[in-house]
């Protein structure tokens, strides 16, 4: 075979000490993240046009660092030439809610389907689910090949361990406690039932981060904690989650699903370390915008917390108990999120009175559980009726869920129960900005309105009977 270049030729090429062909290019090269993104980031933020048009002055000149793919700025955790906001926000959240490990994701959806996957949720197992909770713990565990099996919720609106206990059988895979609405569950008596059958926990904490129940963060008693942290939550700015555990290879099966199979190991494209260490995942991976205003927020997280804690308490030591009102159970009042104050009245009727005077009174308080609200077990047509993403059914009508006697038969009430708390919860809302003069105000108005229906229990406050008895 005759070679490649002649020998003379070969002689020219650069790398054999011939002349190097590009010595400058007269194109200068240009950031593709720099001033333009940052004011439009600014607009987003709701600066004025004149704010705007000042910052873009004051920033005209900067040079842009050099950074990968580019130069300028650079927005994700790998190959950044500054500390990552994703991870320190990750460091953050080990501190505060006390746990091994943290991993920052897209959603709180994200980490949910990240959990079941880890927890080994096949095709066909049960996860019990409360029937009052945001439609994504469900849809979640769907997506991850499982079927819902619905949990009535109790006087606290959180999962009823009495139930939990009823709904147990040789199918069911995890339990899903819901810290629903700021509410912390009895983990106490879940972490009982799940022990005494040998069940994984995935806590969903999507709207109670920072909460905790006997001195403990919500989200450290199961196998997996998943939080929300975003826009709609008390912490998040954007569209963000969170998923931590306290088990070593579990959340190493969590992370690998959440980071594309794998990309998050120390050697990505190395050989397994432990068997069922890789398999196929998808990518649930926070940005470091998100994280950039999510290391922000969870600074502020347990001062909020504190605020509502005072703010709550102070009404629950002002307001009067009243004879033939039960208030919300609360399963530990120094762990809930305390931002709101809830009464279950005999009758939607009822709550609809209280409700209107209430807010007649400048108070902020309502009802749900009527309408359409995909936070109710009754509403979720999606899991009531077996409706599947894809042309086989799946996980509806596969061949293991069949085998092992088909899909739970719904109903149109499937949680009367719930139903029935639901449709009387009168949930009155309280501001962590308050100061004890406003406190003293609220407290007022509430006992205004409930004196004009109820006969106080003598001399008892609501701080008296709204803990669970134990």
């Amino acid at each position: 075979m005759p070679p490649i270049v002649a020998e003379e030729k070969s002689q020219t090429l650069a790398v054999n000490g011939g002349p190097k062909t590009i010595d400058s290019l007269e194109g200068s090269p240009q950031p593709k993240i720099w001033h333009e993104e940052f004011l439009q980031v600014a607009r987003t933020w709701g600066y004025s046009d004149e704010t705007i048009e000042k910052i873009g002055e004051a920033i005209a000149d900067e040079v842009p660092p050099g950074a990968p793919f580019g130069g300028g700025a650079f927005h994700g955790r790998y190959y950044n030439p500054r500390p990552s906001n994703v991870a320190e926000f990750e460091a953050k959240a080990r501190e505060l809610l006390n746990v091994k490990h943290a991993y920052a994701v897209s959603s709180g959806t994200g980490a949910l389907h990240s959990a079941f996957i880890a927890a080994d949720v096949c095709t066909g197992d049960e996860v019990i689910i409360p029937a009052y909770t945001f439609f994504a713990t469900a849809s979640a565990a769907v997506v991850a090949g499982g079927i819902p099996v619905w949990c009535e919720v109790d006087e606290s609106m959180t999962m009823d361990p009495a139930d939990l206990e009823r709904k147990i059988t040789p199918r069911t895979k995890v339990i899903a406690p819901v810290h629903m609405n700021g509410y912390v569950c009895d983990m106490d008596a879940i972490m009982k039932v799940a022990r005494q059958h040998n069940l994984r926990v995935v806590e969903d904490c999507a709207q109670a981060f920072g909460a905790s129940y006997k001195g403990k963060r919500v989200g450290a008693f199961g196998d997996f904690g998943c939080y929300s942290i975003s826009c709609f939550k008390v912490t998040g700015g954007g569209e963000a989650g969170m998923l931590v555990s306290n088990d070593d290879r579990l959340f190493d099966r969590a992370r690998n699903f959440a980071e594309a199979g794998g990309l998050w190991r120390p050697n990505r494209f190395g050989h397994p370390r432990w068997e069922g260490e890789l398999f196929c995942g998808l990518n649930y991976r926070q940005s470091e915008l998100e994280g950039a205003v999510n290391l922000v927020q969870i600074g502020k997280a347990q001062k909020q917390l504190d605020q509502w804690r005072a703010n709550k308490r102070h009404l629950l030591e002002s307001i009067p108990a009243y004879l033939h009102l039960q208030p919300q159970t609360i399963n530990d009042i120094e762990g809930e999120m305390n931002h709101s104050l809830g009464f279950l009245p005999d009758s939607r009727a009822d709550s609809e009175k209280l409700s209107g005077a209430l807010r007649a009174e400048g108070l902020s308080a309502g009802l749900r559980g009527t309408a359409p609200d995909w936070h109710y077990a009754d509403d979720m047509w999606q899991i009531n009726q077996h409706m599947s993403a894809t042309s086989d059914g799946f996980p509806w009508i596969s061949p293991q869920t069949v085998e092992s006697g088909g899909p739970p038969d719904y109903g149109e009430n499937p949680a009367p129960r719930t139903k029935d708390l639901s449709e009387r919860h009168l949930k009155i809302g309280i501001e962590k900005w308050w100061t004890k003069n406003d406190c003293a105000k609220v407290a007022e108005a509430i006992t205004k309105v409930l004196d004009a229906f109820y006969e106080r229990d003598g001399d008892k406050k609501l701080l008296n009977v709204v803990s669970r008895k134990r």
